[in-house]
């Protein structure tokens, strides 16, 4: 089932949480909603879910083509899960997964012989069978947030959404569950939109990531456009490290790096090329201030020679070696990759 969310305006005194917001899901995608604390996500989120409603005569929401924008948010079909798996701990997890089927009214709920095959079945989807008896003070975090998934499922949702759902777990975790969530989206294809702060994770699992800030939608695309091309020096910032130059004098003279009236250039650390320094050549000179080697990556803590103003590089360990770089090093940087934006802008 395809999401559409057209001109949402919601407010709260006069705190405005989403300002105009439009959106298109298509069916059977994976979207990532991304962005800072306050950018209105969850807000949009809990919209679509109908557990809030847009402010008056504002906007609408439409599920394959229908308005559901009045539709309460138990006839809409849609399985929320929250960060913080709201399970019921005096029920089994067999209990917590059969709730949303045995609380529907008498016409609409199945067998209880169909509801435990749906949720042996579901169980065995998560990946928890042979856990149906435990309790959730029985089970690890990764565990609890998949009955959480499966109490969604249990009800045959159209709109599957999820609201920070990796926030409460440690970092390993997180890693292992964003990745299992993939696979199982892969699975099943169910219209998910999920909510995070943490950008490695909506790059990584999905299919379209809409970043939001101040109440607006700064870009929509999928993982490698938004990374890629970034649509403003918000997303350029907020997706990753960026070193912003704010000195025309400084472009180097080899690639086309276009400049603002204000100069600034955005540039990632490892799309900073490092050499030795050689008087006459093009480039940034600089000096090597610290060298940080833990992991595959050296990172280099730069000053430019110039501006005295700091920078962040990031070469491979082997290129580290073969230049014998040292703290205090006098070298030239070259820009293999750059952006600049029409209005200079700050986070």
């Amino acid at each position: 089932m395809s999401i559409e969310a057209h001109d949402i305006r919601r407010t709260f005194g006069r705190f405005t949480a989403l300002d105009g917001v439009s959106l298109h899901v298509p069916r059977g995608k994976l979207v990532a909603l991304l962005g800072p604390s306050g950018s209105g996500k969850t807000t949009l989120l809990r919209i679509i879910a109908g557990l809030e409603y847009p402010d008056a005569g504002s906007g609408r929401i439409l599920f394959h083509g229908e308005d559901v924008t009045d539709v309460p948010p138990g006839a809409r079909k849609v399985g929320f899960v929250f960060q913080h798996y709201a399970l019921f701990r005096h029920l089994t997890v067999f209990e917590n997964v059969a709730f949303g089927l045995r609380v529907k009214n008498r016409r609409e709920r199945p067998a209880e012989e169909e509801i435990a095959s749906r949720v042996r079945r579901l169980l065995q989807l998560v990946q928890l069978d042979g856990l149906e008896r435990r309790y959730p003070n029985q089970l690890s975090g990764g565990q609890r947030q998949r009955v959480a998934l499966a109490r969604a499922l249990a009800v045959d949702p159209k709109v599957l959404l999820l609201d920070e759902p990796f926030g409460a777990l440690d970092a390993k975790v997180r890693k292992e569950l964003r990745r299992w969530l993939r696979r199982f989206h892969d699975e099943i294809h169910l219209t998910t939109i999920f909510v995070t702060r943490d950008q490695e994770e909506a790059l990584e699992i999905a299919d379209e990531v809409v970043i939001m800030n101040q109440a607006r939608v700064e870009q929509v695309g999928s993982p490698q456009e938004v990374y890629d091309r970034p649509a403003s020096p918000f997303v350029y910032q907020f997706l990753g490290n960026v070193n912003v130059l704010p000195d025309p004098a400084l472009a180097p003279a080899g690639p086309p790096v276009g400049l603002t009236a204000n100069g600034h250039i955005y540039v990632r650390p490892h799309d900073i090329e490092v050499g030795r320094h050689t008087t006459g050549a093009p480039g940034i000179p600089a000096i090597i201030r610290h060298i940080h080697t833990a992991g595959p990556q050296a990172r280099l803590s730069l000053e430019q020679i110039q501006s005295r103003d700091p920078l962040e590089a990031e070469i491979s360990r082997s290129v580290l070696e073969d230049l014998n770089l040292q703290t205090n090093d006098l070298v030239l940087l070259r820009l293999r990759q750059s952006r600049s934006f029409a209005e200079d802008y700050h986070i």
